[in-house]
């Protein structure tokens, strides 16, 4: 929340059927309880007192019931179609967790472990755990890399040896 409003866009829109929006993402149909849409009441808390608050369509965040029963849990479907959220996706994905390092240690030994000072310092994450350990490459070159010679149009290849290196580079 900020300034007392919900940076999700919650509540949404009543609408009669699905549109896209100006910015690419889609209205989903919200029906009033007047056109079959649902209400129910929840017990909301704020500062420890109890509220009952009726609640309809404009709260619900979309969902698919199919992956909910599956994966026993909720799982948020919204269709996504901007780079964002391809980048948003590989970001939240190979997102590494926070990490320091601190050591207390008697100064005058002058003992400065670089190796275990690197070890403590890297991280991989378990994208990168799984394909190492998994016998797979990195990385992959497909098609095979075909180095091409490249010279101007009707030129031929200049070529120097000990002999002609002085007439040629004049």
């Amino acid at each position: 929340m900020k300034d007392k409003k919900c940076t999700k866009r919650y509540p949404r829109k009543m609408i009669c059927e699905t549109q896209m929006a100006e910015d690419g993402y889609p209205l989903y149909r919200r029906r009033k309880p007047e056109q079959g849409g649902h209400t129910t009441v929840i017990n909301l808390r704020i500062n420890n007192k109890y509220y009952e608050v009726e609640i309809d369509n404009r709260w619900v965040v979309p969902y698919s019931p199919i992956l909910s029963k599956m994966f026993q849990a909720h799982i948020n479907v919204e269709y996504c179609n901007s780079v964002k959220s391809i980048k948003y996706i590989c970001k939240y994905i190979n997102k590494g967790s926070n990490m320091a390092v601190a050591e207390i240690n008697n100064a005058t030994t002058g003992i400065n472990d670089e190796i275990a000072r690197y070890q403590m310092g890297r991280y991989i994450n378990s994208n990168e755990a799984i394909w190492r350990v998994l016998p797979s490459p990195i990385h992959d070159l497909s098609p095979t890399v075909v180095h091409l010679s490249v010279h101007l149009k009707n030129g031929q290849r200049v070529y120097f040896t000990s002999n002609n290196a002085h007439k040629r580079a004049t």
